[in-house]
């Protein structure tokens, strides 16, 4: 029976079916053909899976990157690291990265800085004299940070899942997310002959626009510190985020009127009605495979692995970047986290890395065909097919898995140093 679903389940993807259809579809089918098991369990479960003040938080931050999207907030993000670094060759490049970090800080969402600072830089980087490969390429690789880089909507659901410190997870992956940042503008730096570059600003324009971006710049800080501090929760984080958004594109940058309200909340719900629709289906499907004992068999696996600890984070990278080939990054942390957790603690591996360790392979996937939403994303504003727009983005994914391999390869080091600044995180 669990070979049938698997390729019902196969099928339903080949078909294009979206990723949170086909899970309810193959949760619906599997519970049916159960003998004295309802119908209604599915439906049980993914009203369950929602009942989280956890995951109140993907809404949120989802609600507080279109606020900063509408309120032209990257729009100053942009501006400012253009005039800090636009200037040197391939400078409009490392800029987008530069955003990207820093709009990471602030979103929580890859998915949003694709759409926010794509539509910006990448018709600017082909202005500029950049080949379409290379705008896209990059603009998809550097919103992975978003997903990595605290606060992460990933995080968040990983964090529930596993039952382990949000404010650990998070000031753990700022480290990794740096440099995962810094060698993607490694890779500019290598081809940096190749690129254009832009005029040198004067340097009261340069502190202009950097005093324009200010509120923007200390969101970050806000968010993280307060985070980290304990004076308030990912998801109290969350709804501080879109209340700061809201005031500084309403009464600062004056770009947010009253009447354009309405219309972000509705795409705030269109979008966060995908996420969490795919997270309760998932849920359901996780009910299912208990039900079969596919769990218990995929822990099996795991924990036969032979090699030790690092051997098995290897196996575990190679996994979830077949899984994010296909499968949004939060129903795979649903279905598949708490199957390798019992394994990685048994070999003596931190949740917290492990954590780390999934979230950015799986960001990794949001640029693999055929479901890297990134990709499609970028594609789409640089009006590329999937196989050009990867093509840009290999070089930049190559690179991230060389940071990730180092993180699989000296686990403790990223660890020991937040725990070391933040003992109470993890306590």
């Amino acid at each position: 029976m669990g070979v049938f679903l698997a390729i019902l389940f196969i099928a339903f993807i080949a078909l294009g079916v979206p990723i949170s259809f086909a899970l309810g579809a193959v949760s619906f089918t599997g519970i049916a053909l159960l003998d004295g098991i309802p119908n209604m369990v599915v439906f049980t479960k993914m009203f369950n899976g929602l009942g989280s003040f956890t995951l109140l938080a993907v809404p949120l931050f989802i609600l507080a990157a279109n606020l900063m999207n509408e309120g032209s907030i990257s729009d100053r993000l942009i501006n400012v690291s253009s005039a800090i670094v636009g200037h040197f060759r391939g400078g409009l490049a490392h800029s987008n990265i530069i955003v990207s970090m820093i709009f990471a800080g602030i979103s929580g969402s890859s998915q949003a800085d694709t759409a926010g600072i794509g539509k910006v830089l990448i018709p600017a980087m082909v202005n500029q004299g950049y080949d379409k490969e290379t705008a896209v390429g990059v603009t998809a690789a550097s919103s992975t940070l978003g997903s990595i880089i605290p606060p992460s909507i990933i995080m968040v659901v990983y964090a529930g899942v596993a039952n382990v410190s949000t404010g650990g997870l998070f000031m753990t992956g700022i480290l990794p997310g740096v440099l995962l940042g810094l060698a993607q503008m490694g890779v500019i730096f290598s081809k940096r002959s190749k690129f254009p570059k832009g005029e040198r600003l004067p340097l009261g324009e340069v502190m202009k626009r950097i005093g324009e971006a200010l509120p923007a710049l200390i969101t970050p800080v806000l968010l993280i510190g307060g985070i980290v501090s304990g004076f308030f929760t990912p998801t109290e984080a969350a709804a501080i985020a879109c209340i700061y958004a809201l005031c500084i594109s309403f009464f600062f940058y004056h770009s947010i009127k009253i009447k354009d309200l309405p219309r972000i909340l509705i795409e705030t719900m269109k979008l966060s009605s995908l996420s969490l629709f795919a997270l309760a289906t998932a849920c359901a499907l996780g009910e299912l495979l208990s039900y079969y004992r596919l769990n218990e068999a995929v822990q099996g696996f795991f924990t036969s692995i032979p090699g030790g600890s690092m051997i098995f984070l290897l196996v575990v990278v190679i996994f979830f970047l077949f899984v994010g080939t296909f499968m949004d990054a939060v129903p795979a942390i649903i279905l598949f986290s708490p199957i390798v957790l019992p394994s990685a603690l048994a070999l003596g591996i931190s949740p917290i890395i492990l954590g780390l360790i999934i979230v950015i392979t799986l960001s990794l996937g949001l640029v693999t065909p055929p479901y890297g939403l990134c990709l499609l994303l970028s594609a789409s504003i640089g009006g590329l097919t999937i196989e050009r727009a990867f093509k840009g983005v290999l070089p930049y994914l190559l690179v991230s898995l060389a940071v990730l391999l180092i993180l699989v390869l000296f686990p403790d080091f990223f660890l020991a140093v937040p725990k070391l600044l933040f003992p109470k995180l993890y306590a």
